[in-house]
């Protein structure tokens, strides 16, 4: 079967890459030359783990990466997977779904064969109904030839590949039979449950498990919080609830909060959509405000230990929003790094593979390429991403000044750390 996939970012990187692990042919379309090309070497755009292996075993063979639409037509299948990023309102921007709607249309304007239009993108209900078929079918001049489907994607950034290959289901949306059952006869070699629904329900699914995830991360800070404030370890309360297992003990790891491309974005736009329809999400507007404070009250611990930051040297570990990954987007570094900058502190920060991403945000701020130039002569220190070789840096904070270290991530090992909820 031969695959077009809209969009090299990414979700789209990843599920292209699969794909052709699974031995279907695919063509990445996007709109970035440097991008394409790299993927046509065999070489990954982003980091994620086991990534750079697939695109070095498949590309220039069943995965090929072009700027064009041309593959369309050949294909039986295109998957959208490009960007619905968050707008001034908190609205999910659709212009890149609609561009890429449109364009897969005019290719498929004097196609014979059946294509199915499939939205992996995140996209509000009924935006496949409503916005990509009336695209679609007005750019192809209303072949009948062509299908829809919505198919989320539920990948986690650092595990991703895993996640595709070996996902805990695969929900398929669709409003006819046909399209449905071509869309599902991707996955005939993934031992996993199939869940059929309709299109709508597709998409709000998406909606419901991001926002879901993050209302048990933001319920695991407020928790923290108040078990600090007796002096109790917020850890060990939250090993205990997660052992009902009516709970789990996924995403109750106390912190300062969560970030990246998929849930501060996707609770920001069911808020907008709940909102549109007269119901008042009180529930989510409360997640958001939660993850908001935890970031700073992280910096407002460091105050409390070293008074007026201006003029002192704060080192930050971890820039990307979580381990694993290069990726920092609604990072709770920022928020942390834009407070000391307001507070008149000389930054110095680490990450182990975000450093050049975090640049085009903070140029001002100094970057190292080790923990320990980061940590020499510093104040004190905020640890904001969980890398695993954090938890084996005793002997490097040493080189404090003072030896004023705050977590943000449960990852050291070492007495003297204090933890923004423990």
């Amino acid at each position: 079967m031969k695959i077009s996939v809209v969009g090299g970012g990414y979700v789209g990187l990843i599920t292209g890459a699969c794909l052709a692990e699974k031995s279907y042919h695919v063509t990445i379309i996007d709109i970035d030359k440097k991008k394409i090309d790299a993927i046509n070497l065999g070489r990954s755009p982003i980091y994620e783990k086991g990534l750079e292996e697939l695109l070095a075993r498949h590309s220039g063979k069943n995965l090929l990466a072009s700027t064009g639409y041309e593959s369309v037509r050949d294909s039986e299948i295109s998957i959208i997977c490009v960007g619905t990023p968050m707008g001034e309102d908190g609205s999910a921007d659709l212009k890149y779904i609609v561009s890429a709607a449109e364009s897969i249309g005019r290719e498929l304007k004097n196609s014979g064969g059946y294509h199915v239009v499939t939205v992996k993108s995140t996209v509000p209900p009924s935006t496949t109904s409503g916005t990509v078929v009336p695209a679609v079918m007005s750019a192809s001049e209303n072949n009948p030839n062509i299908g829809f489907a919505m198919n989320p994607e539920f990948l986690r950034e650092g595990i991703a590949v895993d996640d595709f290959m070996n996902p805990d289901r695969v929900v398929i949306g669709s409003d006819d039979k046909k399209s449905g059952d071509l869309v599902e006869s991707l996955y005939s070699d993934f031992n996993v449950r199939i869940l059929r629904t309709g299109l709508v329900s597709a998409e709000m699914i998406k909606y419901a498990s991001n926002s879901f995830l993050a209302t048990k991360i933001s319920f695991s800070n407020e928790v923290g919080n108040i078990c600090k404030s007796f002096g109790i370890d917020v850890y060990e309360v939250m090993e205990g609830v997660g052992l009902d297992h009516r709970i789990s003990p996924y995403f109750l790891n106390a912190g300062c909060g969560f970030g990246g491309s998929c849930f501060p974005k996707d609770v920001s736009a069911l808020i907008h959509l709940a909102k549109s329809k007269g119901v008042d999400p009180v529930l989510l507007r409360s997640v958001l405000k939660v993850n908001e404070v935890q970031p700073i009250l992280i910096v407002d611990i460091l105050k409390k230990h070293l008074g007026d930051l201006n003029g002192k040297r704060i080192a930050v570990l971890g820039l990307a929003f979580k381990g694993d990954t290069d990726d920092i987007r609604d990072s709770r570094a920022v928020p942390a790094i834009e407070r000391l900058i307001m507070e008149g502190a000389d930054v110095h920060a680490f990450d182990p593979m975000a450093n050049e991403n975090m640049k085009a945000v903070f140029p001002e701020i100094t970057y190292h390429d080790s923990a320990a130039g980061a940590l020499e002569d510093a104040d004190g220190c905020l640890v904001m991403t969980e890398w695993p070789e954090f938890s084996r840096l005793d002997k490097e904070f040493d080189k404090m000044k003072k030896r004023v270290i705050i977590e943000g991530r449960r990852i050291l090992s070492i007495p003297d750390a204090e933890g923004i909820c423990w």
